[in-house]
């Protein structure tokens, strides 16, 4: 079925037809571009959230993501990078392999067109002009004929009359023989313009509109199909990626499956095991003594100890510091003197509650010792960085960092072995054919790396000597803790132990091993200084907001985004950062809503971990 037979007087509807069409595949081209488009900002957010959420280098979350489910986070993280990236291809193939060729093929098709109804007016010029050449032939032959009829006419009619003379008569002849040869002139014109007409008429409708609606008919059916195959097209843009993202999708799910609770669980007793013992039973004070020895006195005694019952007896002021039992609980760190505690031997409610006021003291004491070292640390934070054998830490957390620190040092000196046998294979190369380079010089690096490998060595002999002293303390420590626990029933000695490795001494006061802290000797009176008259602490380095912060709790401080503060103390893994703004205005700040910039080199500059 063709156009040119079919729709031969059609030549308006099908230009309107042609022209929807293109405008049809116009709609199709825009919509591929707006879903590129899509598809690249939905990959671009993908990226971002995916990156928003990676662990971050230097920071808690690094030391986090060693768990598993953390590490399935990150894996997922990374799998969504991966599907943003499959994204990124639809939205990159599709911009390719259909906008930009389709638009290319538009042009094409309305150059097209263009030029096919252009030859279709042309054509309808023509035969419209032979049509006005066949009317103005025929409007002539008729006049001419009407012409000739009246000059016959008026001849008959004059040829009839006997008044009129003979050279009128003659003159009226002439004049309709001129008339019948114009008109027979006409005749053969028109007849010669009907014929051409005809012909040319003829081979518009059967010749010339076929070929240019057939045209249009081809161009019509190839946008047709072209648009097919670009449909067709689009489909396999988005079935090429769905393997990978499929595999995005089972690296997800492998990361899910790997998750092992019982792995985590035990990663975190690895990560917070101390290495202390827990405190023991407390012993039992025996305050019937103080009564025989009241029994064994005059009633002289006894009278005067019943007359005022707030002084106490002379045997009772002259037992108590030669009888450990009954020794006062331990005063507080701000207090060095037994008589300021409030429980001492002088008050009536250590006598009237001995046992229930030991035990809420030693409860009470952890708190007061954990602030005590915390704000020890602070000093420590002043005065220097962290100890070099990491004795600031419970033992089993300094076996840790003491081990990391061999393995790292053994790394460099491995390190530092494979780059001196690499120039020693260069120094010979070169040894052997001077014009490739110098050997001395190599020689001169070689002598660098040897003592850079000696200094490495003697950092390793170091470590291992701290980390075998903490291995020896901690597997004695464990082998008096299994002879305690056998002999549970018959010993009541017990050492109570904090966190903050507080000991007791013999005589029931409580000491510090100091061998954990050596580089700050803090005197009880020295803390109270510092606590009472607290200096400001050092700038350490600026930072940027790069989120706000209203700081409504208290101890917080707001912040706007892009002010810049100053950094007095740095996060100590609990998410918190102290800025100053002024020397009376000062808080703490979430550490993801800023930027910190520290001064290395400024004093106190340090992490603790």
């Amino acid at each position: 079925m063709s156009w040119g037979t079919e729709l031969w007087d059609q030549f308006d509807n099908l230009e309107k037809h042609t022209q929807w069409g293109i405008e049809v595949l116009e709609k199709y081209i825009k919509f591929v571009k707006e879903r590129a488009e899509i598809e690249s900002n939905y990959a671009k957010q993908l990226r971002n959230l995916s990156k928003k959420y990676q662990t971050k280098k230097n920071s808690k979350e690094e030391e986090e993501s060693k768990y598993t489910s953390c590490k399935a986070f990150q894996t997922t993280l990374n799998e969504m990078n991966d599907y943003a990236g499959q994204h990124e291809v639809i939205s990159e193939n599709a911009a390719s392999l259909i906008t930009v060729e389709l638009t290319r093929f538009v042009q094409e098709l309305k150059q097209e067109r263009k030029q096919h109804f252009h030859e279709g007016r042309k054509a309808q010029q023509q035969i419209e002009t032979c049509w006005k050449q066949l009317e103005a032939s025929k409007r002539r032959f008729e006049r001419d004929c009407k012409e000739a009829e009246r000059a016959q006419q008026h001849f008959e009619k004059m040829d009839a009359d006997i008044n009129v003379t003979k050279a009128d008569v003659e003159k009226a002849r002439q004049q309709a023989q001129i008339r019948h040869q114009m008109s027979d002139d006409s005749k053969g014109d028109y007849s010669s313009v009907l014929q051409k007409f005809n012909r040319e008429q003829h081979e518009h409708y059967f010749t010339h509109i076929p070929g240019i609606f057939q045209k249009l008919q081809d161009m019509e059916e190839k946008r047709i199909g072209r648009m097919g195959e670009s449909l067709k097209t689009y489909a396999d843009i988005d079935r090429q990626v769905v393997p990978i993202i499929g595999k995005c999708l089972d690296g997800i799910t492998k990361s899910a499956e790997s998750i092992s609770e019982k792995q985590d669980s035990q990663m975190v007793v690895e990560s917070f095991k101390s290495g202390f013992e827990p405190p023991g039973d407390i012993d039992f004070e025996d305050f019937t003594q103080n009564m025989k020895r009241t029994v064994s006195d005059t009633s002289l005694t006894k009278a005067d100890s019943k007359s005022d019952p707030k002084v106490p007896s002379k045997s009772r002021n002259k037992l108590w510091p030669f009888i450990k039992k009954n020794k006062p609980p331990p005063p507080p760190p701000a207090s060095s003197s037994p008589s300021a505690v409030p429980n001492g031997p002088h008050s009536p409610k250590q006598q009237k509650e001995p046992l229930s006021h030991r035990f809420n003291d030693f409860m009470t004491s952890k708190p007061k010792m954990h602030c005590f070292r915390s704000l020890k640390r602070g000093l420590s934070l002043k005065l220097g960085s962290t100890p070099e054998d990491f004795s600031n830490l419970p033992p089993e957390q300094r076996r840790k960092k003491l081990q990391q620190k061999v393995d790292e040092l053994n790394k460099d000196i491995q390190k530092e072995i494979d780059q001196r046998d690499a120039l020693t294979k260069m120094r010979d190369v070169y040894t052997k054919n001077p014009q490739m380079g110098d050997a001395a010089s190599v020689g001169q690096k070689l002598v660098e790396i040897g003592n850079n490998i000696e200094k490495l060595r003697v950092e390793v002999q170091k470590f291992e000597g701290w980390l075998a002293e903490v291995e020896g303390r901690l597997s004695a420590r464990n082998d008096s803790s299994r002879r305690q626990s056998g002999l549970y029933d018959t010993q009541n000695t017990q050492t109570v132990n904090n966190c903050a490795q507080d000991r007791e001494s013999p005589d029931g006061s409580y000491t510090e091993d100091h061998s954990q802290e050596p580089e700050v000797k803090v005197t009880p009176t020295e803390f109270d200084d510092d606590f009472d008259d607290e200096e400001p602490l050092p700038t350490i380095g600026t930072c940027k907001a790069i989120y706000p912060f209203d700081g409504e709790n208290e101890g917080t401080i707001s912040v706007t985004e892009g002010e810049i503060l100053k950094v007095i103390e740095e996060d100590k893994g609990d998410g918190w950062t102290r800025i100053r703004r002024s020397e009376e205005d000062e808080g703490y700040v979430p550490t993801s809503y800023i930027e910190v910039y520290l001064d290395r080199n400024a004093k106190g500059a340090m992490t603790y971990i």
